[in-house]
């Protein structure tokens, strides 16, 4: 305290100790007058009078608190179980969360009338309440936790009983409408209210600032696109009896992450009781050798650096040896191509030549700009850090060429791929949305001509190539397939797949437009009738295609149909094989 704020409260002080100091020379005159019963009344005086002043100010303060408070703030000044939690929303206003209010039953046994009756009404009114938990709190000696929480209709069940011991206490509990939908992007929280996994977890201190404001926390996801989404992933995992499985939708030009889904999904409002593979979010938790996925990265950088173009030509009809090992295509060919053919016929002789002839400082320069060598940056704290080789040697770089030996997850992948697909700027992905038209600045990593040469390679691949189970009838389709032998106790596996595909559309238009990338991966497919074997081009590439018919009315992308001659080069019984990659 200040000096000249003392010296503004002294009068007031001095007033007081003025008017205390009277009332003791009261006192002691009617002592010393032996009149003691004046010297009783005025003590009780004022008591009266403190006791009144007392009253009148709590009185004060309990109207207007009453009045003039928002009942966020009486809950706070009651106590409670801590700051709320924002609703979430998706970025057109659907709700993904919220706090609802619920209530929790306690007994006090020392309340009790009837230890009998209790028992029988609590147990009729609640068939699911556990009796060894009611018996131990009827024998306790204590208020006892018994249920909750409870519905607004099991409490007024339980309350129309009027047991005597029986009470309901009011708490919050974060609801999940979706169930198992987008659960791992959303995430979820506990009972006290913090963040614990997905956007609940990444976004818990503006989650929780926002309900202070009482607005939404929104987040980048359409849950129509989302639900589109699920249910192909879902039906494309169990018919193939995959071991897990997952799918990513954004928009390349912004880095927004419009749906994101991991299979095997739990439901948020039981996540207590889901294991951890099924709370495992594969799109950014787990990474995979993603194979033939990475000749885009591949072919993007030998044509960025100008060490090919579309029709440089490489010897493919024999392995390519380095050291002791050869490297192989599935289906060899008996002459050469050009990197267009090496592209659309997944060629991996075609691929290792590429990188060898671009040179390890160079390729791994652009690997770790594609954002390959580090975490995904997204906001989920779950981003899971790649796998890379102890040393770049030449078997090395011919490998990663075809996406072995490198381990990277399927949110990394997509945010690479979306730098070669929109005009070559890389951008972090994103659970929050942009403003419309937002196009952030980002890092350049290839040209806009390179980002247009692929573009064209890709949908050519989607027309002609591996990739033509994808195609969705007027959405101008590209991508890319993948089937990466799986590495088990140091060995590749072949009949243990994980199988990919990689798209984007359209392909046509301005690079600047809008632009989406659509990503699917199954992990260790079992062939069946429908898919005719384990690859990508026979698994990931039919559900990609059926994601993207269902999700272009969501996202504005109409259909305009081409008029598009298949090249000679691989028309015919070549095309039988392409599949197979």
């Amino acid at each position: 305290m200040s000096l000249t704020h003392a010296g503004a409260l002294a009068p007031g002080w001095r007033w007081i100790k003025g008017r205390l100091w009277n009332l003791e020379r009261a006192f002691g005159k009617a002592r010393a007058s032996g009149r003691a019963e004046n010297d009783a009344r005025i003590r009780i005086f004022v008591v009266l009078v403190f006791f009144v002043i007392g009253f009148v100010c709590l009185a004060v303060g309990a109207t207007r608190l009453a009045i003039f408070s928002s009942p966020d703030s009486v809950s706070r000044v009651g106590g409670g179980a801590g700051p709320g939690r924002a609703p979430l929303v998706d970025r057109h206003g659907a709700l993904l969360a919220a706090d609802l209010p619920y209530f929790t039953l306690y007994l006090d046994p020392q309340d009790v009338w009837d230890p009998a009756e209790t028992r029988a009404g609590l147990l009729r009114a609640l068939p699911e309440l556990s009796v060894s938990r009611l018996d131990r709190a009827l024998a306790s000696s204590r208020r006892t936790f018994l249920a909750g929480p409870l519905s607004p209709r099991d409490r007024e069940r339980v309350h129309a009983l009027g047991l005597p011991g029986v009470a309901f206490e009011r708490e919050p509990r974060r609801v999940y409408p979706l169930g198992g939908g987008a659960a791992h992007l959303i995430g979820f929280s506990d009972t006290g209210g913090e963040g614990l996994a997905g956007a609940e977890g990444a976004l818990n201190e503006r989650i929780r600032a926002d309900s202070g404001d009482r607005q939404p926390t929104p987040l980048s996801i359409d849950i129509r696109v989302q639900a589109a989404l699920d249910d192909e992933l879902n039906a494309a995992a169990t018919r193939l009896q995959a071991k897990g499985a997952v799918g990513l939708i954004t928009n390349v030009q912004t880095g927004e992450v419009l749906a994101m889904s991991s299979w095997p999904s739990f439901d948020p409002d039981q996540a207590g009781e889901s294991s951890p593979d099924q709370l495992r979010n594969r799109a950014v938790a787990s990474v995979y050798e993603m194979g033939s996925t990475f000749k885009v990265f591949t072919l993007a950088v030998g044509l960025d650096t100008h060490q090919i173009t579309p029709q440089t030509v490489f010897s493919t009809t024999k392995g390519v040896n380095i050291g002791s090992r050869v490297i192989r295509d599935l289906h060899a060919v008996d002459h050469d191509m050009t990197v267009t053919d090496i592209f659309l016929k997944s060629s991996n002789i075609g691929a290792s030549q590429i990188a060898l002839a671009v040179g390890g400082p160079t390729l791994t320069r652009y690997f770790e700009a594609f954002g390959l060598f580090k975490a995904a940056p997204i906001e989920l704290t779950e981003s899971a850090r790649p796998i890379l080789p102890r040393e770049w040697n030449p078997n090395t770089l011919a490998s990663a060429s075809f996406g072995h030996a490198i381990s990277v997850s399927p949110a990394a992948l997509a945010a690479g791929l979306g730098s070669v697909v929109n005009g070559g700027r890389y951008l972090p992905l994103t659970v929050q949305p942009m403003s419309p038209g937002a196009r952030p600045d980002g890092r350049r990593v290839v040209s806009e001509e390179t980002s247009r040469l692929m573009l064209g390679l890709m949908r050519r691949n989607v027309l002609e190539g591996s990739g033509r189970r994808a195609n969705a009838a007027g959405l101008r389709v590209g991508g890319k397939t993948g089937s990466a032998e799986k590495v088990i106790d140091g060995r590749y596996v072949r009949d243990k797949v994980l199988a990919s595909f990689a798209g984007v559309f359209p392909t046509d238009g301005a690079l600047s437009d809008d632009r989406y990338l659509v990503l699917i991966i199954i992990d260790e497919p079992v062939a069946d009738a429908e898919s005719g074997g384990r690859t990508g081009g026979l698994t990931a590439a039919p559900a990609a295609g059926k994601v993207i018919d269902r999700v272009a009315p969501f996202l504005g992308v109409s259909r305009r149909f081409e008029q598009v001659a298949v090249q000679p080069a691989t028309a015919g019984a070549e095309l039988a094989a392409l599949n197979e990659r």
